[in-house]
C-alpha cells in the first residue's frame, strides 16, 4: 500500500512539528521559524520491525581496551588550548561564526599545519558547497599552504560526499558549510531542521567508524546562535565559535561544548594579510599601551578563562538621563548583572543612580563573566558618577554580594602573577584574610602593594578621596 504523504510545518529552531502554519512556534516561542516540509504518515508495525532487525553486539566493559585519547598538535597553540591539548582522531568539530570572520581561513591554516606537524596526516579532503576549486586554491595560496595535501570536492549531496570520503580515505575532512549540504533521503530543502540533523548524524558515523577528524563549518543567526536545530550542538563532539572584536584586528576562539576538555578556554588570534597569527600575550590585546593614562570611569581587573588569566580594562560612563527611564547598556558584560550591581550601589552606598544612564564597556570586545570582575565594574560606575579617577596603576579583584560584602576570589595566585607581569603596582583585593594570610600574599608578590577590603564601603574609601558635600 502506498503511504499517505501529507504536508507538515517544522520549527527551524526546536524541530517541533505542526499540522498547519502559524507565525509563532508553540514549543519554543520563536517567531517566523515554521517551514513547510513533507511527512510520511504510513503507520508501521513496531513488533514486525523489531523482529526483522538483528540485535546489537554486547561487549563487557571489562574486556574493552583503554580508549586511545592521543592528541595531535594542530600547530596553532591557541586552538590546541581551546581543544584541551590538541585534536583527537574521530572527533566531529563544529566551527561557527559570523560571515567574513575567517572560519574557512582558520580551518585551511589548521589543516595545513596538522599535515606539516603530524606524519600520520597526509591528505585533507575539502568539501565546499559555496566556493569553487579556483576560489579555494586562491585562499590556500594566499595562506602559503601546501596544495599537494589538499583534495577538493565541490558537492552538496550528502550521499556523494560520504561515498567520496570512504573511497578516498582522507586523514582530515572539512565540510563548508553544513547548511548547504542536503540528503536526498530527507524530503526538505538544505538548511532545514531534518536535513541538518540527518547530516550531522551521518558525519558523526563517518568520523567514528573510519577514525577521521571532521570539521563542520556552520553559519549563525542574527542573535549569534548556530543556525539549525539545537540538537546539532548535542550531536557533535566540540562546538567552537570564532568571534571578532570591535576593532576588527583580533578574533577570539572559544568553545561552548567539548567532550574532550574544558569549555572555559579561549584563544586569541590576530588576522593578518597571510592569515591568522597567534597572540601569546592576551593581556596586551585588552590593555592600552600607556597604563598611566586614566580617567573617571576606568579601572583594571584580571579575569580567568579556563586556565588563562589576562588583564582587562573596564570603562563606565554615568550621566543624567534625558529620558523618562534611565538606560542600562553593556558591551562584554552581562546586562542583568549590571542591573544588580547598580541596585547594590544605590541601596548600600546611598548613591542615587535612579536618574542616571549607565553605559559599561569591556575594552577589546571580550565577553567576561568572571565574578571577580564585580568590584572593578562597581568602582568604575562610582568613579564616573563622582568624576574621580581610580588612583594609580591598580588592579581590582572582588566578587560583590547583595549586602555590599566582598567575597574572596578563586585562582588568586594565577591572577596576581599576571598582574605583576604586566607592571601593575597596586592591587585592591577582597576577602576576609587573616594577618598570616596577608603576610604570605605580600611575601609571594613583593613588587605589589596590597589593599585588603571586606566590603564596598571600604573599597570606596580606599580608592577615592570623597569630600563631604
Amino acid at each position: 500500500m502506498i503511504s499517505k504523504i501529507k504536508t507538515i510545518f517544522e520549527c527551524q529552531n526546536c524541530g517541533a512539528q505542526f499540522p498547519k502554519w502559524s507565525g509563532r512556534c508553540l514549543e519554543c516561542g520563536n517567531w517566523g521559524t515554521l517551514v513547510e516540509s513533507l511527512s510520511d504518515d504510513k503507520k508501521k508495525n513496531e513488533k514486525t520491525i523489531i523482529d526483522k532487525i538483528s540485535s546489537a553486539d554486547v561487549v563487557n566493559l571489562e574486556n574493552v581496551s583503554n580508549f586511545q585519547s592521543e592528541r595531535f598538535k594542530t600547530g596553532v597553540s591557541e586552538l590546541d588550548r581551546v581543544l584541551g591539548g590538541g585534536l583527537i582522531q574521530g572527533s566531529l568539530i563544529l566551527l561557527s561564526g559570523e560571515p567574513g570572520v575567517g572560519k574557512s581561513t582558520l580551518l585551511a591554516q589548521i589543516s595545513d599545519s596538522i599535515v606539516k606537524n603530524n606524519k600520520s596526516f597526509a591528505n585533507v579532503l575539502y568539501v565546499s558547497g559555496e566556493e569553487s576549486a579556483g576560489q579555494v586554491k586562491l585562499r590556500l595560496e594566499r595562506l602559503k599552504c601546501n596544495l599537494k595535501s589538499f583534495n577538493f570536492v565541490s558537492e552538496t549531496n550528502l550521499e556523494k560526499i560520504i561515498s567520496t570520503a570512504i573511497k578516498n580515505k582522507p586523514d582530515l575532512l572539512i565540510a563548508d558549510s553544513i547548511q548547504t549540504i542536503y540528503s536526498s533521503l530527507v524530503p526538505s530543502e538544505a538548511g532545514g531542521v531534518s536535513q541538518i540533523r540527518t547530516i550531522a548524524v551521518k558525519f558523526m558515523e563517518l568520523a567514528k567508524k573510519y577514525n577521521i577528524p571532521v570539521f563542520l563549518i556552520g553559519h549563525i543567526t542574527k542573535d549569534g546562535q548556530v543556525a539549525g536545530p539545537k540538537s546539532l550542538e548535542h550531536i557533535v563532539d566540540v562546538v567552537l565559535s570564532l568571534e571578532n572584536d570591535n576593532r576588527g584586528a583580533y578574533s577570539i576562539l572559544r568553545s561552548s561544548k567539548n567532550r574532550f576538555g574544558s569549555v572555559n578556554e579561549i584563544g586569541v588570534l590576530e588576522m593578518t594579510g597571510t592569515g591568522f597569527e597567534e597572540v601569546k600575550n592576551a593581556s596586551s590585546v585588552f590593555l592600552d599601551n600607556d597604563l598611566s593614562h586614566s580617567f573617571p570611569g576606568s579601572s583594571f581587573s584580571c579575569v580567568v578563562e579556563g586556565n588563562r588569566p589576562f588583564l582587562i580594562n573596564v570603562q563606565a560612563l554615568v550621566s543624567r538621563t534625558v529620558f523618562g527611564y534611565p538606560q542600562r547598556k553593556s558591551s562584554g558584560f552581562d546586562l542583568n548583572r549590571l542591573q544588580v550591581l547598580s541596585a547594590v550601589i544605590s541601596k548600600k552606598q546611598k548613591l542615587d543612580l535612579t536618574n542616571q544612564d549607565i553605559i559599561l564597556n569591556i575594552v577589546g570586545g571580550l565577553r567576561a563573566s568572571d565574578p571577580a570582575l564585580d568590584l572593578a565594574v562597581s568602582l568604575s560606575i562610582i568613579s564616573s558618577y563622582l568624576n574621580q579617577e581610580v588612583i594609580g596603576k591598580m588592579a581590582i579583584l572582588g566578587e560583590l554580594g547583595l549586602g555590599g560584602e566582598l567575597r574572596p576570589i578563586s585562582y588568586l595566585d594565577m591572577r596576581l602573577r599576571e598582574i605583576e607581569k604586566m607592571g601593575f603596582s597596586d592591587v585592591l583585593l577582597s576577602g576576609s584574610f587573616t594577618e598570616t594570610e596577608k603576610e604570605k600574599i605580600k611575601n609571594n608578590f613583593k613588587k605589589l602593594k596590597f589593599i585588603f577590603v571586606k566590603n564596598l564601603s571600604e573599597a570606596i574609601k580606599s580608592v577615592f578621596s570623597i569630600k563631604n558635600k
